[in-house]
């Protein structure tokens, strides 16, 4: 017979102890991020992420996000997460290209794979198997995070008609497409999201980039510049979520899985709302500012801008064979994929043009 002095000490006991195996495993991730606070789609992809973690895991897995304002370093997510001081990252690959000249590859490659292609080149064909290889070193790991589709080539204050034109202009784009555009004579400079409007308003550059009708539109870069190019450089931008590898091999394995689908789900529908939202954008664009022109770029242009680009894989193919291998089979995956994407959707859209 157990006294109540005993049962008492034992419920006491076996309380303590589940309250030690709950402490342990909960867990409250931090992440940093690119983008500023309250920032259209990009920050909104990273709060959907969290708070599909946190209710699918029943509030065990909680993720806290720090925008560009509270850790005041943009485009310093890589060390951040690298070095501890944050679980977590969300910003794009090809800001790293100076740390890691790898990791630019699977943001986008000019003149590649459009966002069907590649993701369906990062989860069917060697897309994430490479990115491991790249990032694992660091100590880190990496996840699709968000796909904003085919990008606008970006807004000019002066029309361009020829190379010449493009001679000496200072422009804001990143990547690899930044070494593109050098090659043609361009001032490449890179610049953080929340400065962009302010340099173009003073000169500080001619002309820029950003991603397309859905966040330009907020950025009001329309009001400065008038005209507006079609892309060539960023057929399908793949942003990601970084995550320190010692952090993610402390987290439970149903944690992994719940943070690996809420990742995948999160990225997903970034990519559908960057659709829908750049057809809305656009629409009001048109009807309220008529004098923004859309124009393409001068095919002299386009095939000077597709040589640079075929060299300068070229070179970096020749000079790293981590590179090689990622161009290599990013190229044997669109040569495969692009055919069915040409008699399919490219074929559809020509057969209905007009109507």
């Amino acid at each position: 017979m157990i006294t109540r002095p005993l049962k008492i000490a034992a419920f006491a006991l076996l309380f303590a102890f589940s309250s030690i195996s709950l402490a342990e495993d909960s867990f409250t991730l931090r992440l940093a991020q690119t983008w500023g606070p309250n920032s259209p789609i990009l920050g909104e992809t990273v709060e959907h992420m969290a708070k599909m973690a946190e209710t699918m895991s029943n509030g065990r897995l909680k993720v806290r996000i720090d925008a560009s304002n509270k850790h005041k370093a943009p485009f310093g997510i890589f060390d951040l997460v690298r070095n501890g001081q944050y679980d977590m990252g969300h910003t794009a690959s090809y800001y790293y290209k100076g740390t890691i000249p790898n990791a630019m590859y699977f943001t986008t490659v000019p003149f590649g794979m459009i966002a069907p292609e590649q993701y369906a080149w990062f989860y069917h064909g060697e897309g994430m198997e490479l990115m491991r290889k790249v990032y694992e070193p660091h100590g880190l790991l990496s996840f699709p995070g968000g796909n904003t589709g085919n990008q606008m080539g970006g807004w000019f204050r002066e029309e361009i008609n020829s190379l010449e034109d493009l001679k000496g202009l200072k422009m804001r784009t990143p990547g690899f497409a930044g070494e593109v555009m050098a090659e043609l004579g361009v001032a490449v400079t890179n610049i953080p999201p929340g400065e962009l409007y302010s340099a173009l308003e003073r000169g500080t550059i001619d002309a820029l980039e950003w991603v397309g009708p859905a966040l330009d539109f907020s950025m009001g870069f329309h009001q400065i510049a008038k005209n507006y190019y079609s892309g060539w450089h960023e057929p399908g931008a793949e942003v990601q979520f970084l995550i320190n590898k010692e952090t993610w091999d402390k987290l439970p394995k149903d944690l992994q899985e719940v943070l690996r689908v809420a990742m995948r789900t999160a990225a997903y529908d970034m990519y559908i709302q960057s659709t829908h939202e750049s057809g809305v954008a656009w629409d009001k664009m048109k009807e309220n500012y008529p004098d923004v022109t859309h124009r393409t770029f001068p095919p002299e242009v386009i095939e000077a801008l597709r040589s640079a680009t075929n060299k300068l894989l070229k070179e970096a193919a020749e000079s790293d064979p981590l590179a090689k291998e990622i161009i290599t089979s990013q190229r044997e995956y669109l040569r495969q994929v692009r055919q069915w994407t040409n008699i399919s959707d490219k074929a559809y859209l020509d057969s209905v043009a007009g109507e």
